[in-house]
């Protein structure tokens, strides 16, 4: 296939379209050409933006001609039944994350992708993000040895962002193992070699109100003897956003006079159903959706919380400037100059992995040994027993 502008559908305009959203409006490589949600709002304001309307519903997409690979940021729930569709349609898919629920599912979504000769890439999540390749390219370079050990811990308001009832029931697909372990998971396993053999968590529910998961702690043990720990806090009080000099998790400026927002604007919300409205009132196209087409001001690399990788002859801290790299002997900064556009790493993959037929790293089998271990740290903590990961492999590159 020769260079060309690759044809994107989507499916969902919610919260992850939002964050993709200057990305595909600006990345020159990409030509929006349909979408599809059930809010009639966010499909006014996707024919306002792109001057295109939205189709009627999943299916309708996928047969649409124009569309050569769907964008799928639907909820989680949805993602293997309309990955399989997508694929029976000849599309390519770039499904968001957490790729499915189950294994099952994760199975039957690279199985239709294989059978109808199309990519499936499974994304955004941070490890995409610039300063974490880097380090991967470090550590893949030998120069400073193995990896021993990794350390990564992100501290947020999660949890008291306002939701719909089911991303509060783990089940369904709620609390911070499915939507934020998936980013942790992805970034340590790129890190340590990919192949996990042993999963030890305790997770943390304790808001009776908000009844799943806000928190967890995972030690993970790789093959090659390698370990990482992770933990993560969603509860919404200190915010680790301040030991990364500022910067948020999508390379913005922090405000610190916002902390707290979260649980200040629930407290307009005494039912559900009023969580609910909140949120929608905010999504795109809706009476408080404020965000833009246009590229954020002086944005950095996003980042994924504090996270050091300890090799034998230095420890490697991915940062939203680069990586720093505390040696033998010597620190330094191995810079990245700052973003030209937000995610355009995303598109890198997905656009060489179609046009270009080049290999993915972020593939529908990764994804899958990443939601395997997902599914361990929440058995294991539940049982009080190591778990030992299946589908486990290593970065393709």
């Amino acid at each position: 296939m020769t260079s060309s502008k690759l044809r994107l559908g989507v499916a969902g305009l919610g919260r992850a379209f939002t964050l993709m959203l200057p990305t595909l409006a600006n990345d020159t490589r990409i030509q929006l050409v349909a979408a599809t949600d059930p809010q009639p709002l966010a499909c006014a304001q996707f024919e306002r933006d792109f001057g295109i309307a939205c189709d009627p519903n999943f299916e309708a997409l996928c047969a649409n001609p124009k569309v050569q690979a769907i964008y799928i940021a639907t909820p989680h729930q949805l993602h293997a039944a309309q990955v399989e569709m997508a694929a029976a349609h000849g599309k390519h898919v770039m499904v968001e994350k957490p790729m499915a629920l189950t294994l099952d599912e994760c199975t039957r979504m690279i199985e239709a992708t294989a059978r109808a000769g199309v990519v499936l890439m499974v994304g955004h999540s941070h490890s995409f993000n610039a300063p974490i390749l880097k380090a991967h390219q470090l550590i893949q370079s030998g120069a400073f040895g193995r990896v021993r050990m990794i350390h990564a811990l992100n501290y947020t308001d999660f949890l008291y962002r306002p939701r719909r009832p089911e991303e509060l029931d783990t089940r369904a697909g709620g609390g911070v193992i499915f939507s934020q372990a998936a980013h942790q998971i992805d970034i340590v396993r790129l890190l340590g070699g990919g192949c996990v053999n042993s999963v030890m968590a305790h997770t943390g529910a304790w808001d009776a109100a908000r009844p799943t998961e806000g928190a967890y702690s995972a030690l993970l043990g790789f093959e090659g003897g390698a370990f990482a720990s992770m933990s993560y806090n969603g509860y919404g009080h200190f915010d680790s956003d301040r030991w990364m000099d500022g910067i948020g998790e999508l390379g913005q400026t922090k405000n610190w006079a916002e902390h707290g927002i979260a649980r200040k604007r629930l407290m307009n919300a005494s039912t559900a159903s009023d969580e609910a409205t909140l949120k929608a009132s905010r999504n795109y196209g809706a009476a408080q959706w404020s965000g833009s087409l246009a590229l954020p001001p002086n944005a950095q690399h996003q980042h994924f919380g504090p996270i050091i990788v300890s090799c034998d002859h230095a420890d490697l801290r991915p940062t939203p400037q680069g990586v720093w790299i505390d040696g033998d002997f010597d620190v330094k900064l191995d810079a990245l100059e700052p973003p030209p556009l937000p995610r355009s790493e995303v598109i890198d993959e997905l656009y060489n992995a179609i046009v270009h037929s080049k290999p993915v790293l972020h593939s529908g089998i990764w994804a899958r040994a990443t939601t395997a271990v997902s599914l361990a740290i929440l058995n294991s903590a539940q049982s009080g027993q190591i778990q030992i990961p299946t589908h486990q492999m290593p970065p393709a590159y």
